[in-house]
C-alpha cells in the first residue's frame, strides 16, 4: 500500500473559469498532490476515466453538463462511486450544499477558496481514504 500523505493524492479539478482552475492546481501541486484540470462535466468524465483520481473538485455552475450531474453520473458508475466529490460553488446556501448531497458529493466548499481550506479538504479525504482501505 503506498502512502497516500507522501505521495499526494492524484486531483481532479473542475472549473469552467480557468482563474479558478489554475489557482487549485497551484495550491494543490504546493500541497504535493497531482493535479488534472477539466474545463466542463465532459472533459471531467474523460479525464476521470484515464486518470482516475483520488478525489474531485467540481464547480457547480457550468455549461453542457453542470456539477451536480457530472457527480451524479460519476457516483452512478460502479468503477468511480468511491472517488470523494467536494463541490465548488460560489453559491452556499442551504438547498445548493443539500442538493450536492442529494447526488453523492461528500463536501462543499465555497468559492473563492483559500489555500488553506483547499489543502484541509483534501486532508480530511486522504485521511478517510487511508481508514478505509486499512480497514480492508
Amino acid at each position: 500500500m503506498t502512502d497516500i500523505t507522501s505521495s499526494g493524492l492524484k486531483v481532479l479539478v473542475v472549473d469552467d473559469s480557468q482563474t479558478i482552475r489554475r489557482s487549485a492546481e497551484m495550491f494543490l501541486k504546493q500541497g504535493g498532490h497531482r493535479v488534472v484540470l477539466a474545463e466542463d462535466g465532459f472533459d471531467a468524465l474523460s479525464k476521470i476515466n484515464d486518470f482516475q483520481p483520488d478525489l474531485v473538485f467540481c464547480d457547480i455552475l457550468m455549461p453542457r453538463l453542470d456539477g451536480y450531474q457530472t457527480c451524479a453520473i460519476i457516483k452512478r458508475n460502479g468503477r468511480f462511486a468511491r472517488i470523494p466529490v467536494v463541490m465548488l460553488s460560489s453559491r452556499d446556501g442551504v438547498f445548493d450544499k443539500a442538493r450536492g448531497r442529494m447526488v453523492g458529493a461528500e463536501e462543499h466548499l465555497t468559492k473563492p477558496f483559500t489555500r488553506d481550506q483547499l489543502l484541509q479538504a483534501v486532508a480530511a479525504h486522504a485521511a478517510l481514504a487511508t481508514q478505509e482501505t486499512g480497514a480492508h
